[in-house]
């Protein structure tokens, strides 16, 4: 299917049941003007596999619908070659059965698990995380909304810490309580300040980094859908 049908069957899809281009952006981790810029722009010029993927199944149609190859006749979208297989070398990262902002705890190895979730060990390095130091942890609270959502999970890499400390969202510990917030790096050589999305909730400012425990970077997030 050539790129236009695609953005035309999208399209389409949207206006069928009711939805809009933001929340189809938000449902796959995209920034809210990425999808009508895809239809009607033409960029990117064609989706994502793993965003494509997720859309065809919250729309219940065939990926070839919206440009993936069409397995009936072996031709792939736009007639180009054949997009390369994703690895079958798959990393499990344990769900940790504890939440930031919900008080004490750790992300260490021997951290009770809740279960675990397999991702493509390609798409891992892709995202800049180690394998071997990854934990999928849940939101508790609405304090990083609408970044993040209570019941959101997670990914942390726990080898992103103190000492690669940059603006982004990280999960720390402050106070001995667990939580994920906003660090923004502050003028003054060492400090950072440590932020809430949701502005009814407080902010730190030029905090000293002794009285905080750096756990790891977020790196990706998922929440369910409806």
């Amino acid at each position: 299917m050539e790129p236009m049908d695609a953005r035309a069957t999208l399209d389409r899809l949207i206006r069928e049941r009711g939805e809009n281009y933001g929340a189809i952006s938000k449902l796959i981790g995209r920034n809210a003007a990425y999808i009508q810029q895809f239809v009607k722009r033409g960029s990117p010029r064609k989706l994502d596999e793993a965003d494509r993927k997720l859309i065809a199944r919250y729309f219940n149609v065939e990926e070839s619908l919206l440009g993936a190859p069409d397995p009936a006749s072996g031709r792939f979208a736009a007639g180009r070659a054949p997009m390369r297989r994703p690895s079958r070398d798959l990393v499990e990262v344990p769900r940790l059965a504890l939440g930031a902002s919900a008080g004490p705890g750790s992300l260490q190895e021997d951290e009770q698990a809740a279960g675990v979730m397999a991702f493509d060990q390609r798409w891992l390095r892709d995202m800049g995380g180690r394998p071997d130091m990854l934990s999928l942890i849940r939101v508790d609270g609405e304090s990083m909304a609408p970044t993040l959502s209570d019941g959101d999970d997670i990914m942390v890499d726990r080898s992103d810490g103190v000492d690669r400390l940059r603006d982004g969202i990280y999960v720390l510990r402050m106070d001995d309580v667990l939580m994920v917030k906003r660090v923004a790096l502050a003028p003054r050589r060492g400090r950072f300040s440590i932020r809430s999305d949701n502005p009814l909730y407080p902010a730190w400012e030029d905090v000293d980094p002794d009285l905080v425990s750096i756990v790891g970077r977020v790196i990706w997030a998922g929440r369910r859908v409806g």
